[in-house]
């Protein structure tokens, strides 16, 4: 009788407990990933930015390294922007390396957008919790203008009307801070260079 008793409640716990791994598991991903398919087919596959023949590019979700001049420059980052292996620095404000990792940063920002440290965003010089955040303040970005335009040769203010069209507000008016995604202005930079 004891050994009957036993069967009889492992047999629920075990069929119990594969419902719950099968149906939060398997199901709930299969239908929470086919609803954002349909929903936000943009976001389900990864904000993609895609040149005309259809290759990605970039991600609008990462920030990746820009060359030159004529490029807005992202956070710096600790994974060398690479996704497989986002990570911030893990330093505390306290450590050596990292005040002089700063102090170097600063140096060598403040040289390339030609501005006085003190006067620079923090969001510059130092990195993101992923280190692969694509967002900077328009502070940030407003530093590099002139910079941009001009490493380009275009007017100031045709590079400002396209980081003013960038600025993204709040979320739902709310949450957060204004920002520009980075990755985005550096593509509608090439798009307008290309439409000229």
């Amino acid at each position: 009788m004891k050994s009957t008793t036993s069967a009889s409640l492992w047999r629920p716990a075990i069929g119990l407990s594969l419902f719950g791994l099968i149906g939060t598991g398997l199901v709930y991903a299969i239908v929470a990933t086919g609803i954002a398919g349909v929903l936000f087919p943009a976001h389900a596959e990864g904000s993609l930015l895609r040149d005309g023949d259809g290759t990605v590019r970039a991600s609008l979700l990462v920030a990746q390294p820009f060359e030159g001049d004529g490029y807005f420059q992202a956070r710096p980052s600790a994974a060398n922007y690479d996704p497989m292996a986002a990570a911030g620095s893990n330093m505390a404000r306290s450590n050596p390396d990292l005040v002089k990792r700063l102090a170097d940063a600063a140096a060598t920002v403040a040289t390339r957008e030609n501005i006085d440290p003190a006067k620079m965003p923090g969001e510059l010089i130092t990195q993101s919790g992923s280190g692969l955040d694509p967002e900077l303040s328009p502070a940030a970005v407003q530093v590099q203008v002139a910079r941009v335009a001009q490493a380009r040769g275009w007017p100031v203010e045709r590079v400002q009307a396209l980081v003013d069209a960038q600025v993204q507000g709040r979320q739902w008016g709310v949450f957060g801070q204004p920002r520009i995604n980075v990755v985005a202005l550096n593509r509608r930079l090439d798009e307008a260079m290309h439409a000229h």
